[in-house]
């Protein structure tokens, strides 16, 4: 019996020495459990990191390479690649833009929060940041894309192109993908502001945990952390959110059902929920440092896994270009005229 192919996965993330635990607990930790049941392509998406900025891009690259792997990403089992090296993402990009309109575009909430803080100059790629992750994610006819509840604007438009090419064609050019939303730990908010989500452009760094603040940084950063005047420790978003938030990112980490942490807490002050919080996120960001620092001592081992990552991916992402091209009605270069007449 021939066996059925495994539903096929495509995430990734900006290269940054500020990986945070929310991405750690919201992505990375979530990929590792998705591993073995998905057929996973997993990007160091720097072609989108260059929209902000491209300081320190190629050690930003191999660290959040070194991140993923620490984190327990086993290249063997998934394919691991940085976006700029296959070439078909931009060229992808390029052709959806043409079926993509401008209304569209203009309606995505990031684009309007951060081109409200870009000034005057906004970055064309900014507004067209959207057209590229959808190219990420039909390249690879990803069936699920892991994603949090303020990326769904995007893979929602995702889809909507991935219906446009194959009816404007009459061709079934891309699998239409569904997002993937972990239970646990999806997303981990802002510790000052529990009502936004933890990012590495919040105005305020004291709201943010990242993966090489120290311990004592941790240990500060949490006892700050924002809760409520009540003193009930319970699992409630709207109404406790900053204690929702410790009881979430400790149950991600531990793997405890966040309804038995609430059982333990009975009885127990914040001052022990922050605690527990500080001890548990120390210990796996301590791990997580140890790890990363190991790996980035070894830049060929990293660069030789972004080279069979980048070759894997290029075989499946220009099968799907050939047959958008062709589609479209390019005309591919023919054998002979790639012979050296001279």
């Amino acid at each position: 019996m021939t066996p059925v192919p495994r539903q096929r996965i495509l995430s990734g993330i900006q290269p940054t020495n500020h990986i945070t635990i929310g991405n750690y607990l919201g992505a990375l930790k979530n990929w590792v459990a998705l591993q073995d049941r998905f057929d996973c392509y997993f990007a160091v998406v720097d072609l989108h990191a260059i929209v902000t900025g491209r300081q320190g891009l190629t050690d930003n690259t191999y660290y959040a390479l070194a991140t993923y792997l620490a984190a327990g990403i086993n290249p063997e089992r998934c394919c691991l690649f940085a976006q700029s090296q296959v070439s078909q993402h931009a060229e992808l990009a390029w052709l959806l833009n043409c079926y993509t309109y401008m209304g569209e575009l203009q309606r995505m909430t990031q684009f309007k929060d951060k081109s409200s803080k870009a000034g005057r100059n906004i970055p064309a790629g900014l507004f067209n940041y959207p057209v590229l992750m959808a190219a990420d994610i039909l390249l690879y006819q990803a069936n699920l894309v892991p994603v949090g509840e303020d990326q769904r604007q995007h893979l929602e438009l995702t889809r909507t192109l991935a219906q446009r090419l194959n009816k404007t064609m009459a061709k079934p050019l891309f699998i239409v993908p569904d997002a993937y939303i972990p239970k646990v730990g999806a997303r981990i908010m802002d510790l000052r502001n529990p009502k936004i989500k933890m990012s590495k452009s919040n105005p305020s760094p004291e709201g943010v945990l990242y993966l090489h603040d120290s311990k004592d940084s941790i240990a500060q950063k949490i006892r700050r952390a924002t809760t409520d005047s009540d003193t009930e420790i319970r699992y409630d978003l709207e109404q406790k959110a900053g204690v929702s938030n410790l009881l979430a990112m400790q149950a991600a980490i531990s793997g405890k059902a966040i309804a038995d942490l609430e059982a333990g807490y009975q009885g127990q002050n914040y001052g022990r929920l922050k605690a527990d919080c500080i001890e548990v996120v120390s210990a796996e960001v301590l791990q997580l440092q140890q790890r990363i620092t190991a790996l980035l001592a070894d830049r060929p081992y990293l660069q030789s896994i972004m080279n069979k990552g980048a070759e894997q991916a290029r075989a499946v992402a220009q099968k799907t270009l050939a047959a958008v091209n062709s589609a479209i009605g390019f005309v591919s270069p023919c054998a002979d005229d790639k012979k050296d007449i001279s």
